[in-house]
């Protein structure tokens, strides 16, 4: 059997499994949702609402504390691979963490964007089972320097690029721990009415969407300043 075929029968398992639930969150009117004044860059409403949590989003299996660990603000991002605003994203985003020590990145994947997000997400966290949150986000960054299609063979080779076993991401990848991580994952984002991708959870309110760099540090300096996203 082809090393990916494991991946990809466990995709397609997975894609029938949870299609309501991703076609519930694509359904949704995110024009509903704007509980804060907040913008995006070019002067349109951020969908947004207040979210309830149960536990920490960070000790959930499969997320991962990318960068500033003792940062102050914690920002949770839920990410498909394949979204072309979560590239765009992932950019400003590291400049910010590199420039705001007190911003706490936590990556939450995200993959609902079909049968290759779900492959290339099954590599993603067999990355965040097996190597460390610095070689995580460095599979995250380099996985969105490139363009194009994003499945399970490119997200190996990516893998593999940062010193990691290919065969040993393979048999982890195909583990049911990484399926149920995965149903966890889309739960959970369901459950928080997270309806686009990228998403964002800062100081218990949803942002839905990425409104561009300036707008974002801008709400994660507010939850610095006076702990919510509109000082």
């Amino acid at each position: 059997m082809n090393k990916l075929t494991g991946l990809l029968l466990c995709a397609l398992t997975l894609a029938a499994s949870w299609a309501g639930a991703a076609a519930q969150q694509s359904n949704r009117p995110p024009e509903l949702a704007s509980e804060y004044p907040l913008t995006n860059e070019d002067g349109s409403a951020l969908p947004n609402h207040t979210v309830k949590l149960i536990g920490p989003i960070d000790r959930l299996p499969g997320v991962v504390v990318a960068a500033n660990p003792e940062g102050k603000t914690t920002l949770y991002e839920f990410y498909d691979l394949n979204c072309p605003y979560c590239r765009a994203a992932a950019t400003d985003i590291a400049a910010m963490v590199e420039h705001d020590q007190d911003l706490r990145l936590v990556l939450v994947p995200f993959p609902i964007l079909g049968i290759p997000s779900i492959m290339a997400s099954r590599v993603e966290l067999a990355v965040a089972k097996l190597g460390t949150p610095k070689q995580f986000y460095d599979f995250h960054r380099k996985i969105y320097a490139q363009r194009g299609v994003v499945d399970g063979a490119r997200a190996l080779a990516v893998a593999r690029g940062l010193g990691l076993d290919e065969k040993v991401l393979t048999k982890a990848g195909n583990g049911d721990d990484i399926s149920e991580i995965m149903r966890n994952h889309v739960s959970l984002g369901d459950a928080l009415g997270l309806a686009a991708t990228p998403s964002f959870v800062i100081d218990g309110v949803a942002l839905l969407g990425y409104p561009g760099r300036e707008r974002l540090q801008a709400i994660v300096d507010a939850a610095g300043a006076c702990g919510k996203v509109v000082c």
